[in-house]
Formats: C-alpha cells, sequence, structure tokens
C-alpha cells in the first residue's frame, strides 16, 4: 500500500498546532497543540482522534523550543502507534504565512525554497521565523520525507495588478516587495471551494465574498474560483478591525506619533499589532465577552462592535463592486461560525444588495456548511467551517502523489 498519511505542522512564533490524517478517506487520526514554548508553564494537549473516545492527555512544565516541542508531539503520536517513523507516512505538510510572488502553488522544500522563505522574513517577521523553525525540526526528525510548503499567500497571487499594486513610486516598491499579498489563503481557498458546492455549482461558476473572522480578519473576492481582491496587504495588519490589530489606517498617523509622541517604530508597530482592533477600542478581544458586555449597558463595548460591523459592510460593499455579480457571503472562522449576532448585524440592511439574514436560521449551531439566508434573497449567506489543516493536507498529499514534484515550483517574479 503507497504511503496515505499526512502530518500538517503550523508552527506560531510560541506553538506548534499539528494534525495527522488519512488521505484515504479525509480522517483524522490525531491533534495536538503546544503552546507557550519557552515558557515554564508550556502545555502539550494531544487528542487522538482515531475510532473517538480517547480524552485528551496533557502535558505541563517548559519546553524550551520547537525542536524539543516538536519531539514531544512525535513522542505523543507514537504513543498512539503513530510514529513519524510509520512507512504510512506520505509527507508532512507545513503553514508557511508568506511566500511572496516566487511561491503560488504547494511547494517541495529544498534548501532553495527554504532560503526564499527566509528572505521574506523582513515582509513576515512576525510568522515566517517559526515556520522555518519548524520545517527545519521537521527535516531533522525525518529527513527522507517530503516536505512540503503550503503559503497563506498563494491563493491571492491570482489577483490583478491594479488589485495588488500600493500606489506609490514603483521602483521602491518593487525594491523592497511592497505590494498587497493578503493572507488566510488555505481558508479562502477551502470556504470558497465549499460554498460553491453548497449552492450546487462548479467554484467556475460562482462569485463569493468570504469573510474569516476570527481574532485576525480578513475578506476576499473570489470570482470563479480566483481571487481578485483580498483585505490584507503586505502584511496581515492592513483591512478589517481585528482581535489586537487595527486594520486599515491613514498612514500619516504613524508620522504623528513619531512626531507627536515620540514613539518608535517599534513602539508603533507593537501599538497597531498587538494594542489596537476590539481589545484597543474596548479592553476585550473576545466577541463572547464584548457581546456580554453590550447586554449589560457597556457603551464603549457597544462602540467598538459598531466599529467592527462598520468595517465589514464597508468591505461587503466594495467587494460587490469589485465582484459585479455576488452568488453568496461566507462567513468563517471562529467569529464568523459561532458568533450570530456579527453576522445579523454585517448583513443588515444590505437588502438592496440582495443580501438578507433569516433569524431563525442564523441562531442554528452548527459544525456542517449551512445556508443562513431566506429563500428569497438574491445573494446566499451561508456559514461555511474553514479547515485549513484539511487543505494544507490535501495540496499536500495531491503534490506528493503525482511523483514529479521534487522541485520548488515558482516563478521568476
Amino acid at each position: 500500500m503507497e504511503p496515505h498519511r499526512v502530518l500538517v505542522l503550523n508552527s506560531g512564533s510560541s506553538s506548534v498546532k499539528y494534525q495527522l490524517l488519512d488521505m484515504h478517506d479525509r480522517s483524522r487520526l490525531a491533534s495536538g497543540l503546544v503552546e507557550r514554548i519557552g515558557e515554564e508553564t508550556s502545555r502539550l494537549v494531544h487528542t487522538p482522534l482515531a475510532g473517538g473516545g480517547a480524552e485528551p492527555r496533557e502535558r505541563t512544565g517548559r519546553i524550551a523550543d520547537h525542536d524539543e516541542a516538536l519531539k514531544a508531539a512525535a513522542e505523543e503520536l507514537a504513543a498512539d502507534g503513530l510514529g513519524l517513523d510509520s512507512p504510512e507516512l506520505a509527507a508532512i505538510g507545513h503553514r508557511v504565512v508568506h511566500g511572496g510572488l516566487k511561491f503560488s502553488a504547494p511547494t517541495v522544500i529544498t534548501d532553495e525554497v527554504l532560503t526564499e522563505i527566509e528572505r521574506l522574513v523582513p515582509v513576515a517577521p512576525l510568522h515566517n521565523p517559526a515556520n522555518i523553525t519548524g520545517i527545519r525540526t521537521a527535516q531533522a526528525l525525518r529527513p527522507d520525507l517530503p516536505q512540503v510548503a503550503v503559503f497563506d499567500t498563494a491563493f491571492h497571487t491570482t489577483m490583478p495588478e491594479a488589485a495588488a499594486r500600493y500606489a506609490i513610486d514603483v521602483e521602491t516598491a518593487d525594491a523592497h516587495r511592497i505590494r498587497r499579498y493578503g493572507f488566510h489563503g488555505t481558508s479562502h481557498a477551502y470556504v470558497s471551494r465549499k460554498t460553491a458546492e453548497l449552492l450546487g455549482k462548479a467554484p467556475e461558476e460562482v462569485n463569493v465574498i468570504v469573510l474569516h473572522l476570527g481574532n485576525g480578519a480578513s475578506a476576499s473576492a473570489v470570482a470563479g474560483g480566483r481571487c481578485v481582491e483580498t483585505s490584507m496587504g503586505l502584511t496581515p495588519l492592513e483591512g478589517l478591525v481585528m482581535g489586537t490589530r487595527s486594520g486599515d489606517i491613514d498612514p500619516a498617523v504613524t508620522f504623528h506619533l513619531k512626531r507627536v509622541a515620540g514613539m518608535s517604530a517599534d513602539e508603533i508597530d507593537v501599538l497597531l499589532n498587538k494594542k489596537s482592533g476590539l481589545v484597543g477600542l474596548c479592553g476585550d478581544n473576545d466577541m463572547r465577552v464584548i457581546r456580554r458586555r453590550i447586554d449589560e449597558g457597556d457603551e464603549q463595548a457597544a462602540l467598538a462592535f459598531d466599529i467592527y460591523i462598520h468595517r465589514l459592510k464597508k468591505y461587503i460593499g466594495a467587494y460587490t463592486a469589485v465582484l459585479g455579480r455576488v452568488d453568496a457571503v461566507a462567513f468563517t472562522a471562529g467569529v464568523g461560525e459561532n458568533a450570530a449576532p456579527v453576522r445579523e448585524a454585517a448583513i443588515a440592511g444590505l437588502e438592496e444588495l440582495g443580501m438578507a439574514v433569516d433569524a431563525s436560521l442564523n441562531a442554528v449551531r452548527s459544525g456542517e456548511p449551512r445556508l443562513i439566508s431566506p429563500e428569497y434573497a438574491r445573494v446566499a449567506v451561508a456559514v461555511v467551517p474553514t479547515d485549513e489543516e484539511l487543505e494544507i493536507a490535501e495540496q499536500t498529499f495531491a503534490l506528493v502523489s503525482r511523483g514529479d514534484a521534487v522541485s520548488p515550483a515558482h516563478s521568476d517574479n
């Protein structure tokens, strides 16, 4: 039997998420999370999923680095008979946040590919270094196994230049790779495709606005299966109001803070990425807490919610104009899938655009893709749970199964 399992790794700055999938039936065999790496309070939670019924296992205590974290995860997998030395393991798929323009497809990781990912660190300083660490550790554990990079930015490389270019001096932009790349690409790809399935159509026949709303949030306009616009830009800071990120802001605010408040570039970076968004507006970035505060009459929480929704509506309207015809709006990720008040408020008042939400359908909680719009609505409004790990596994397995995937797939751009 040919190897048919894929291990998916998502290495963050202080965490590693992993899932082992059987690509015969797309089932999950195990999953886990190692968090607070490098701290005394490190924690690993491992969940055996095959067959169901098994309780999660937890270990606590300092896990010094990503190398130790991955080795600990490998030990947990081995305890379930799913060790990384298994001949059934076909490949390891890595989430890599930034692939620039060179990587528009899943790519087998070679030394040259890893060098290019390192070159992109200046435009993804919070993400690519952690991704690289995860790759190097996995390579050391299984040097004989194909390691595949699946890039958050890849789905958005189909954007036309008119959408991807900033209106700044071209030579400066090209010299420093300044353009709009977009992120959450695996989620936008998966959700746009699943939305088409929900409508009983092929992706090529459907125009979808995808709203990936989590602590990080992004929107995309997908025309016939191809991204033509997305809200995040050079970095994940641009666009929607997020948990701790400001989203769109007048660039001159940064100059003002430097000149008037005497803030350094690093201090402004921290302000806009970690102390803004919902947490900056009201002190909380958990939508459940914010909604509870609103119900208790908290005006600051209510204003934060209104600002969040106002930005969402602007993007829905703008992407309706970009697409010309919208067949569906799809909500996904933690907030998008679970916060019915967000979905209701974002679509409220958009009846002239053909959009509406049925209150009873919107109130249903389910892990399945579903429509929440009334039958009369011209545009379908859907809740489509994302599955980035499955998307990474699908792309990884498809690449290594072709048999010719032995060199990096990139252009010279």
